[in-house]
């Protein structure tokens, strides 16, 4: 155990890792997006049946789906909210997202939150929640 505390990262640096993470999202951009996330990180998206446990774990699906033909038209996030403690923070937001898939395109708006950790100088995602969203669906 160190005796040096949690370093508390700046609302700004969550906003750029989040930004990251949304911009290789819409990319589909597969080793930037996943670069983002620690191994250990875990999953829980609301169209899929069960969490999934670690970032192979989403690799997997997220492999698959590009075989499928699947892939990011857009994404764009807004009403963001961060929360800053001692060693991470919690980031939500809206997600408007269009993806092309059975050769279609499909749009959504949801609302996901990612927890983040302070790696180094830097942040890493380690949990994602991706969930239905019932507002109004952001401008």
């Amino acid at each position: 155990m160190t005796d040096q505390p949690f370093r508390t990262p700046t609302e700004a640096e969550v906003l750029h890792a989040s930004a990251d993470i949304v911009a290789a999202f819409e990319a589909t951009d597969t080793e930037r997006y996943f670069a983002a996330f620690a191994p250990e990180t875990s999953f829980i998206f609301h169209p899929e049946p069960a969490r999934l446990d670690t970032r192979a774990d989403y690799e997997a699906l997220w492999a698959s789906w590009i075989e499928g033909g699947w892939r990011v038209v857009s994404c764009a996030s807004s009403k963001p909210l961060v929360t800053t403690y001692p060693g991470g923070a919690v980031f939500s937001h809206v997600v408007d997202t269009t993806v092309f898939a059975d050769g279609a395109e499909e749009s959504y708006t949801e609302q996901e939150t990612i927890v983040f950790r302070v790696e180094g100088d830097g942040l890493i995602a380690v949990h994602e929640h991706l969930s239905a969203y019932t507002g109004e669906a952001s401008a």
